[in-house]
């Protein structure tokens, strides 16, 4: 009998655990919410992000005259005004793609999120890199290691933002040409 986990009896595509096994597909989530959002909500289309857990809606209100105070309650208004719609909106969403839905907005230079996930993500770490988010904690930059991990994450996609979007597009070209040739 063979090993199943042996290396050359795996079939080919991205390695995943559980988290990936049956998640819908959801490349087209962005025309879907296109079609599906009511016109006078945002300026434009909204944002739609989407990874294996989430899919985060964010859209652009019209600027408000009256700074920061006018933008919090142009937000506010929405927020309220909205709920029941984008609820049922989110259960059809998560119905078609296996996901939960955020929903943010975006007002001049300011995005607001509401709820939205935070998942929680399992590392091993060997001793120097626990040395690493130690020293993040003593010096007062975390809390815990946990706060010392999402900060180096967080500084890393900053700081790397255009290599990842890189990468991102060639893994979605290996997707399209994976689909396009023969099924073994």
């Amino acid at each position: 009998m063979k090993n199943p986990s042996s290396p050359r009896d795996r079939k080919f595509g991205r390695p995943g655990g559980w988290q990936q096994a049956s998640v819908p597909d959801a490349s087209d989530a962005a025309d879907w919410f296109a079609g599906r959002l009511p016109d006078d909500w945002f300026a434009g289309n909204a944002d739609v992000q989407v990874d294996r857990e989430e899919i985060v809606v964010i859209g652009e209100l019209p600027p408000v005259d009256g700074g920061a105070a006018a933008a919090d309650g142009r937000i506010s208004r929405f927020r309220e005004s909205t709920r029941d719609t984008r609820m049922t909106i989110a259960d059809e969403a998560e119905a078609r793609y296996g996901r939960k839905v955020a929903w943010g907005v975006r007002i001049d230079e300011k995005t607001v999120l509401f709820t939205h996930l935070a998942v929680p993500v399992m590392t091993r770490l060997r001793q120097p890199e626990r040395k690493v988010l130690d020293t993040l904690v003593d010096a007062g930059v975390a809390r815990s290691r946990a706060d010392a991990l999402k900060w180096t994450v967080r500084l890393a996609g900053k700081h790397s933002e255009q290599w990842l979007a890189e990468l991102r597009e060639a893994m979605s070209k290996v997707d399209d040409l994976r689909s396009e040739g023969p099924s073994i």
